[in-house]
């Protein structure tokens, strides 16, 4: 009778977990944030001692379940629309090689080593740190690597940052500080090709050219 408890409970919490991490979103395992993260393992716990111990009343697991996945739609839902707390759960991207230099502050801020950078830059099939224009270390822990291009002479950073400098409506003065521009500067770039209102914006970047690529919100095809 105990087995087909323990068989019944897996069937069940099996189901329960699909709908729980169908709600969460999707997203691949490298790219879950710290709190999808704690609550995977949060999730993956109470289904283990739920059937571990079948004396134990369901009702005990799926409640918890529940309101962990409730916390988590709730701090993703605040995370759209406080920058300050998707930086927090989320974190932000950190710049580890610059314009072909290695910034070893970030790195020791990150607790990065040389092995680590060497690693992934081998995963990203590069046999050479010289071959690196931008190495950025995402929040998932990936790093996304830019080639320098033999044809680029003209080695001005604005035309060659990857980084948005506007999200959601919001100047990302950081950036900007690393293309050598202000705020000041995008404002009367963005009017010249007619978007006065910054609000409006919900992302926008460079291209190499010098042109800007702007994506407003609520947009419609």
């Amino acid at each position: 009778m105990e087995y087909m408890t323990i068989i019944s409970r897996t069937l069940v919490l099996y189901f329960v977990i699909i709908i729980v991490f169908r709600i969460m979103g999707k997203r691949e395992i490298g790219q879950l944030s710290i709190l999808d993260f704690v609550v995977s393992i949060m999730i993956a716990e109470l289904a283990v001692m739920s059937i571990e111990d079948p004396k134990t009343p369901m009702l005990n697991t799926i409640i918890p379940m529940s309101i962990l996945v409730m916390i988590q739609i709730l701090m993703a839902f605040i995370s759209l629309k406080s920058e300050k707390v998707r930086e927090i759960v989320d974190g932000k991207p950190s710049v580890l090689i610059d314009r072909g230099k290695i910034d070893e502050t970030e790195m020791k801020k990150q607790r990065y080593n040389f092995d680590d950078l060497l690693v992934q830059l081998r995963e990203n099939n590069i046999a050479s740190v010289s071959d690196v224009e931008f190495a950025i270390l995402e929040p998932s822990g990936k790093l996304s690597v830019i080639k320098k291009e033999n044809d680029n002479k003209n080695n001005d950073p604005q035309t060659l940052m990857p980084l948005p400098l506007i999200l959601d409506g919001k100047v990302q003065e950081e950036h900007l500080e690393r293309i050598g521009k202000t705020a000041l500067w995008l404002r009367q770039e963005l009017r010249k090709v007619g978007h006065k209102d910054i609000k409006r914006i919900s992302f926008c970047s460079l291209h190499r050219n010098g042109s800007f690529f702007i994506d407003l919100k609520n947009e419609k095809k």
